[in-house]
C-alpha cells in the first residue's frame, strides 16, 4: 500500500540521489573534458538520475523530485496542493541531504576549497562560467523549465499509448537541456537542486537563489497552462 510516508521517503530519497549525482559529476568527476567527464558528461549524469529515478520510484510518488514539476501538476488539475506541498518539503529536505553528503566528501579532498559557487550551484554573471547576464539567466531557466514540463505533461498523459517509456523520455530531454543550458547558469529548472547546494556554498548561490526558484516555477505554470489550453484538457487527461 502506497502511503502519505511513502511518497514523502521516495521523493526525499529521489531527490536526494538526484543532487547527490548530478553535481556530484561536476564537483568529483571533473568539468574538464581533458581529465573528467566534461560538460557532456555532467548532462547525462543529471539526466540518467532522473531515468534512474523513474523507474525506482516512479510508481510510488510520480517520481517528481523538483518543486516546478509538483506546482505544474496542481495548475495542469493532476496534484491537489496540499500533497505537492508535501512532496515540495520533501524534495527540499532530500536536496540538502543530497548537497550535503557531496559537502562531506569534497571537503575530505585534498586541497579543497569552496568556490563563490561550491558544489555545483547554480548561477550567473561575472566569474560564473560565460558570464551570461541576469536576463539570458532568467530567460533560459524560464523555456528550459517550459520544455522540460511539457515534455513531462506529454509523456505521463493517459492518451500516450507509450507511456512506459516516459521516464526514458523525461530523462533524456532533461540531458538535451543542460547540453546547451550548462554555460548559462549550469541549468536548474528545478528550485530543490539549486536550494541544496546553494545553502552549503552561501556567497553569490545563495544570493543569486531567487531567479533558480521563480524562474523555474513560472516556467512550470506556463508549460501546464499551455498543454492544457492547447492540447489537453484535465478532464481528458483521466
Amino acid at each position: 500500500m502506497i502511503t502519505k510516508t511513502s511518497k514523502f521517503v521516495a521523493e526525499m530519497l529521489g531527490t536526494m540521489v538526484l543532487v547527490l549525482m548530478g553535481c556530484g559529476s561536476a564537483v568529483i568527476a571533473g568539468a574538464d573534458g581533458t581529465t573528467g567527464v566534461g560538460l557532456l558528461g555532467i548532462s547525462f549524469a543529471f539526466g540518467l538520475s532522473v531515468v534512474a529515478m523513474a523507474y525506482a520510484i516512479g510508481h510510488i510518488s510520480g517520481c517528481h523530485i523538483n518543486p516546478a514539476i509538483s506546482i505544474a501538476m496542481v495548475v495542469a488539475g493532476r496534484m491537489k496542493m496540499d500533497e505537492a506541498i508535501r512532496y515540495i518539503i520533501a524534495q527540499t529536505i532530500g536536496a540538502i541531504i543530497g548537497a550535503g553528503i557531496l559537502y562531506v566528501i569534497f571537503t575530505n579532498h585534498p586541497g579543497a576549497s569552496m568556490g563563490p559557487w561550491a558544489l555545483g550551484s547554480n548561477g550567473w554573471g561575472t566569474g560564473y562560467l560565460d558570464a551570461y547576464n541576469t536576463t539570458a539567466a532568467f530567460v533560459a531557466e524560464f523555456i528550459f523549465t517550459f520544455i522540460f514540463l511539457m515534455v513531462i505533461l506529454g509523456s505521463t498523459s493517459t492518451k500516450n499509448i507509450n507511456g512506459g517509456f516516459a521516464g526514458l523520455a523525461i530523462g533524456f530531454s532533461l540531458v538535451l537541456i543542460h547540453i546547451v543550458g550548462i554555460k548559462v547558469t549550469g541549468v536548474s529548472v528545478n528550485p530543490a537542486r539549486s536550494i541544496g547546494p546553494a545553502i552549503f556554498a552561501g556567497g553569490e548561490a545563495l544570493s543569486q537563489l531567487w531567479l533558480f526558484v521563480v524562474a523555474p516555477v513560472l516556467g512550470g505554470i506556463a508549460a501546464a497552462f499551455t498543454y492544457n489550453l492547447l492540447m489537453e484538457r484535465p478532464d481528458q487527461a483521466k
